[in-house]
C-alpha cells in the first residue's frame, strides 16, 4: 500500500521543483557574426568565448534575477550588413532583446541604425546592442544612440595609445598605413595621420592606401610597395584572413620593422606567423593574458582550453560584456525592461577578469579601460594562441585610455 505521508512529500517536492522551473526564464543573447566564409574562424571562436562566459560566469553562479539563465543564440551574418539586418529581424521575432556583434564596423553601423529605428517604432519590444568589437569611432560619436554600448576601445583610442609608443621610438622616420576599404579601415587611417602629425611631425607617411575587404588573394603587390617605400613601421587595422595575408606577404618580401596592428592574433593567425612574426608584430588591445593577472584568470583560461582545445581567448572583452550585462539586469530587476538595463549599464564601473578597472562612459556608451601594446613572442608565455607556443605579452600600458577624450555624441534618451 502506498504511504500517503511519503507520497505527499514527494508530490510537494515535485510541485516545488516544477514551480521553480516555471518561474525561471532564459535570457537570450543573439550572436550575429560570420560563421561561414573567409572570416568564419574569427566568428566561431568568438561564439565559443560567449558560450563559455555565459555558462561559467553567470549560469554556474546561479544565473540572474534569482535563477534566470543566459543562452547564446548564434546567427550567421556572412559578414554582410544586409544579411545581418535579416538575422536581426529573425532574432527580434524570436523575442531576443540583446544583440551581440563585433566583426566589421560596416555591419555595426547597419545594426545600430536598424535597432534605433526599431526601438523608436516598437516601444514595447525594444532591444539593446552589445557591440564587443566594432571600433569605428562614429558609433559613439555622430552615430551614437541610447541603445548601443561599445565594450572595446574605439579606433581613435587605440591609435592614440599606439602612437604614444611610436612617438617614443626615434628609429621610426617613415610609416606606411594600409587597411581594408570600409568604415573601420578609413577610421584607422585617419586616426593614424592625425596622431602622427601631432606627436611626431617629423615622421613621413610614405603610403596610405586601402584594399578591398576579404577579396585580395595575393598581397604581394602591396607588400612590395611597402618594402620599396623604405618604411620603418607599418600600421594596419586588418583582421581575419586579410591580416594574415598582408602580414605574411610583407615579412616574406623582406620587411623587418614593426607592424603595428589591431587584430594580429589567434584564430590561426598566431600559428601562421610563428617565428616570422617575432620582433615585428605588435597589437594594441584591451585585456592582459600574459602574464595572467590573477589565479581566477588562470583557472578561467585553463577551463576554456579544456572545453575548446583548439580555441583561444582572443577577445578578453567578451567576459566584460557578459559580467556587466548580468550586473545591469540584476540592478534593473528585470531582463525585459531594456531601458532599465541600459540605465544600469550607463556609468557602471567594473573590475575586469583580465585586469584593470573600467567604466561605461554615460555620455556616449564607450567603455573606458586600460589599453595595452602587446608583442607577438614565445618568451614569457603562460597561455599561447593556436597551440603554437607563441602568444602575446604586454609591453606598454595606457591606464584608462582616453578617459577625458571628447565626443560629439548627443545622446537622446527615452
Amino acid at each position: 500500500m502506498r504511504n500517503p505521508i511519503k507520497f505527499g512529500l514527494v508530490a510537494a517536492l515535485a510541485a516545488s521543483v516544477s514551480a521553480s522551473a516555471a518561474m525561471a526564464d532564459t535570457v537570450k543573447i543573439a550572436f550575429i557574426d560570420p560563421l561561414s566564409g573567409p572570416f568564419a574562424g574569427t566568428g566561431t571562436n568568438g561564439l565559443h568565448q560567449y558560450e563559455f562566459a555565459a555558462d561559467r560566469l553567470v549560469n554556474e553562479a546561479g544565473g540572474v534575477l534569482g535563477g534566470d539563465m543566459f543562452e547564446i543564440v548564434a546567427f550567421d551574418n556572412k559578414i554582410s550588413p544586409k544579411e545581418s539586418l535579416i538575422q536581426l529581424q529573425v532574432a527580434i521575432d524570436q523575442g531576443i532583446r540583446y544583440i551581440a556583434q563585433g566583426n566589421s564596423s560596416g555591419v555595426a553601423n547597419a545594426l545600430t541604425e536598424a535597432i534605433e529605428k526599431h526601438n523608436r517604432r516598437n516601444p514595447d519590444d525594444r532591444v539593446l546592442f552589445l557591440n564587443y568589437s566594432a571600433v569605428d569611432p562614429a558609433l559613439t560619436n555622430d552615430k551614437c544612440n541610447f541603445w548601443h554600448f561599445r565594450f572595446d576601445a574605439n579606433a581613435d583610442i587605440k591609435m592614440d595609445a599606439l602612437t604614444d609608443v611610436m612617438a617614443g621610438d626615434d628609429s621610426i622616420k617613415k610609416v606606411y598605413i594600409i587597411g581594408q576599404d570600409y568604415s573601420f579601415g578609413k577610421a584607422v587611417a585617419a586616426a593614424a595621420v592625425k596622431n602622427i602629425s601631432e606627436k611626431r611631425p617629423d615622421i613621413e607617411i610614405v603610403g596610405n592606401e586601402l584594399h578591398p575587404i576579404g577579396k585580395v588573394k595575393d598581397f604581394t603587390p602591396y607588400a612590395r610597395k611597402i618594402v620599396s617605400s623604405g618604411a620603418d613601421a607599418v600600421i594596419t587595422g586588418n583582421w581575419g584572413a586579410d591580416m594574415l595575408g598582408l602580414g605574411k606577404s610583407v615579412l616574406e618580401n623582406g620587411y623587418t620593422g614593426p607592424i603595428f596592428t589591431y587584430y594580429a592574433a589567434a584564430d590561426g593567425i598566431t600559428a601562421a606567423f610563428g617565428e616570422t612574426g617575432k620582433g615585428s608584430l605588435r597589437l594594441v588591445a584591451e585585456g592582459q593574458i600574459n602574464p595572467p593577472v590573477s589565479m581566477r584568470a588562470t583557472e578561467y583560461y585553463n577551463a576554456f582550453k579544456e572545453k575548446y582545445p583548439e580555441g583561444n581567448i582572443s577577445q578578453a572583452r567578451i567576459t566584460n560584456v557578459i559580467e556587466m550585462l548580468a550586473k545591469a539586469i540584476n540592478e534593473a530587476g528585470s531582463a525585459t525592461d531594456v531601458v532599465a538595463v541600459a540605465n544600469a549599464l550607463e556609468g557602471m564601473e567594473h573590475e575586469g577578469l583580465w585586469g584593470g578597472k573600467m567604466m561605461m562612459r554615460p555620455q556616449d556608451h564607450q567603455l573606458i579601460q586600460d589599453v595595452h601594446i602587446h608583442a607577438h613572442t614565445d618568451d614569457g608565455i603562460t597561455f599561447d594562441y593556436d597551440n603554437s607556443g607563441f602568444g602575446l605579452v604586454v609591453e606598454n600600458t595606457v591606464t584608462m585610455a582616453a578617459m577625458d577624450s571628447p565626443t560629439t555624441c548627443e545622446m537622446k534618451r527615452p
